[in-house]
Parts: structure tokens; sequence; C-alpha cells
């Protein structure tokens, strides 16, 4: 083991981060072009595009459970995650570069169905992220620390995520998405290979006893609570993601295609960016004070806030990329403290497993909001109502947060 991980140093956290930084650098990339490629190169309508994105989420159902399952019971390349994140790494890269190139895929198939290759190929990519996903996550788990360790880990990760994240949004708004396609297909190749060389995985994962919060017993209880809570989270986020092309086009001048997508990439880009120092530097101490439950209710507030104030005061670039600025605390707070949250409630030599199902709670809400919120959106015949539920569904999950107890409080002061 290399002495900055036996140390736990900052340099050690940000490589840890970098691989499930990769993907984070991929569903960045899908959330930027997908659905402005779908519609703007390939004619298809909102309930479409929505049937499209949820091709993914059927393949996460089952692919990361089962993906965890298996990386917790084997070991080979020297690891027991590596693997995993490897293979997932270059399968990622593959099914990026195929994004833009849906229509040379089927005629050279001769398949006669764009929408079949669509669903066909975002199925691909997701399917790839989730092989990679669950193991860049639990691998955080398996070598730091149960309480404040840990909440670094986790927030160290988004952190790093969050300026890649920022940085493809802004390289697509600036250089096309095109650019971006192929420049991210070797950022993501880089992240998942390189790092794996410089972790060390224990080869047994032990647990132990805690007065506090015993490491032998899941607590299916309280993990319910948070599987519902997060749920509701990614409900409101999906929906701006997959919808948010529409409310701009509706609701803002736009001149024509590329200017939308610009827009979008901006967006996106100040979400990622103004959010990337926020875990490490904000989220992180405030937790070791006032406990990681009560800063994420607190930050999903502040966004709900924001989705809000976008329904109904965003009518310019402008003032749609200053409103981002609210929905990017909880941005920050939904992809890094469920996590450690999550991590202290489960047996850790079941942590692959138990992170699998955690993703069924991103994974439903977007198979929800993929078929319902397109279908109702369409029905209502105004965008309005997409940032509209979105801040619904971030109040619900706040709400459902104040059922969650902090467990181990005293290992975060």
């Amino acid at each position: 083991m290399l002495q900055y991980q036996k140390s736990l140093n900052k340099l050690f956290y940000m490589v840890l981060g970098l691989p499930a930084t990769a993907m984070g650098f991929g569903l960045s990339i899908q959330i930027a072009v997908l659905s402005w490629i779908l519609s703007t190169n390939f004619g298809l309508d909102i309930h479409e595009i929505g049937i499209v994105w949820a091709a993914g989420p059927l393949a996460g159902i089952l692919g990361q459970p089962i993906v965890g399952l298996i990386s917790d019971k084997v070991w080979f390349w020297g690891g027991r995650r590596r693997p995993f994140i490897i293979i997932g790494g270059v399968l990622t890269s593959i099914a990026v570069l195929a994004l833009p190139n849906i229509d040379i895929i089927n005629n050279f198939l001769g398949i006669g169905s764009l929408m079949g290759v669509a669903i066909a190929v975002a199925l691909t990519l997701d399917l790839a992220i989730n092989i990679s996903f669950n193991p860049t996550r639990s691998i955080i788990a398996d070598v730091t620390p149960e309480g404040t360790p840990r909440t670094k880990g986790y927030t160290w990760m988004q952190s790093i995520s969050n300026l890649f994240g920022s940085l493809a949004y802004l390289t697509g708004a600036i250089f096309g998405n095109y650019f971006l396609i192929y420049a991210g297909a070797v950022i993501i190749l880089f992240f998942s290979i390189i790092p794996m060389f410089f972790i060390e995985e224990p080869k047994i994962l032990e647990t132990k006893e805690d007065d506090v919060n015993p490491n032998t017993k899941t607590q299916w209880g309280e993990l319910m609570k948070i599987y519902v809570a997060h749920a509701f989270s990614w409900l409101g986020v999906q929906t701006m993601f997959i919808y948010i092309i529409f409310f701009i086009n509706q609701k803002m001048n736009i001149v024509n295609d590329i200017q939308s997508g610009q827009v979008i990439g901006i967006s996106f880009f100040i979400l990622n960016a103004v959010s990337f120092p926020l875990p490490a530097m904000v989220l992180e101490p405030l937790s070791r004070r006032f406990g990681r439950v009560r800063v994420h209710i607190g930050s999903l507030v502040i966004m709900a806030i924001g989705y809000f104030a976008i329904t109904f005061f965003a009518r310019d670039a402008i003032s749609l990329y200053l409103l981002m600025c609210l929905v990017c605390v909880g941005w920050a707070a939904i992809v890094s403290l469920p996590f450690a949250i999550m991590t202290e409630n489960v047996d850790k030599s079941r942590m692959g497993f138990f992170m699998g199902i955690f993703n069924l709670s991103v994974v439903l809400p977007q198979l929800v909001s993929s078929f319902a919120i397109g279908f109702l959106i369409r029905y209502l015949d105004d965008t309005q109502s997409i940032f509209l539920i979105a801040g619904f569904s971030i109040s619900i999950s706040a709400l459902l947060w104040l059922l969650v107890k902090e467990h181990i409080k005293e290992k975060l002061n």
C-alpha cells in the first residue's frame, strides 16, 4: 500500500475520486447531448425522447445490483472493484462515440428503425456506466474508515466529478457537442484505468462491532427511508435533465438548434462549476458540525426554491443561469452526502450489493420521469410544468429526509 493511501491525504482522496469522475463525465455527456441529438438531428418528439431515456434505467435496475453482488465476491486483476471499473470504462468510451453516429449504425446494420438504434445505444451507454459506477463508489467505502474519512471520500469524489462535469458542459458550449463527445471518450478511458494502479484494495472486507452502529447488521428500516427520500430527489433532477431543452425552446427567444444546445451546455456548466467546491469545502465541514442529514435537508430546500424560481422567473438565458446557482446547492448534496449516510447502515462485506440496491432510488425515478412525466408535460402543453414538478419532488424529498436518523454523530465531530 502506498504511503499516501495509508495517511489518507488529499492526494489519495483525489485519485480515489477519479474513476467515479470518469463515469460522471460520461453521464454529463449523455445529459448534454442525448436529448439535443435526438431532437435536432433525428427529429424525435418529446415522448419518444423520454422512451429512449428510459432504456438506460432499465439496464441499471439489474446491472448495478448484479455487478455489485459479483464484485463483493470475486478477486482478479489484483482487485475486487478494479476489473469492473476498467471494463466499464472501456465500454463507456465506445458507447459515447456511438452517440453522434446513430444514423450511421442504423444504415450499416440495415435495421430501418432509427429509434430502435437510439434505444440500443442509450441502453449500451447506461449499462456500461452502471458496470463501473457501482464499483467506483463501493471502492471508496472499501478503503476508508467510517465517519469523517468516509464522508471526505464521497465529498471529494463529487467535488472532482463536478469540476470535470462543469468542464464537460463548458466544452460543449464553446467547442460544440461533437468535440465534447470525442474528447470525453479519451478522458473517460484515462480516468477509469490509470488511477486503479495507484489504489490498493483490501482482499478481505472485514466487519467489526461498533457500539453506535453495528456494522454486522444491516439497518433495513433506515435504508428504506433513505431510498424513498433519495428517489424523490432524483425524480426532480431527472425531470430537469431530460426535458429542459423543451422549456428553453418554448419560454426563451431561441434562434436555432445550436443556440439551444449552447444554453443547455452553459446551464449545466454553471450547475457543476458552482457546485464543484461545495461537497468537500462546504458540505463536509458543515456535516461535521450539524450532521449530514440536516445539511442535506437544508441543501434540498435551497434547490426547491431554485426550481420554483426558474418556473416563474426564468424567461431568458441570463435569468436561467443565475437561478441555476441555487439549484447547484442541492445538486452538490444529492450526489455526495446520501452515499456516506447509506454506507453507515450496511454490512461492509456486502457494500457492492447494497450500493446496487441504492441505485434503484435513482433509476426508478428516471423511469417515472421518462414515461409518466413526459406524457404529462405533453398533455399540459406548457413546459413551465417541468420545473414546477421538479420543485415539488425536491420538496417532498426534503420532508422525507426528516425521518432519517443521523448515525455515528460523535464520529463526525
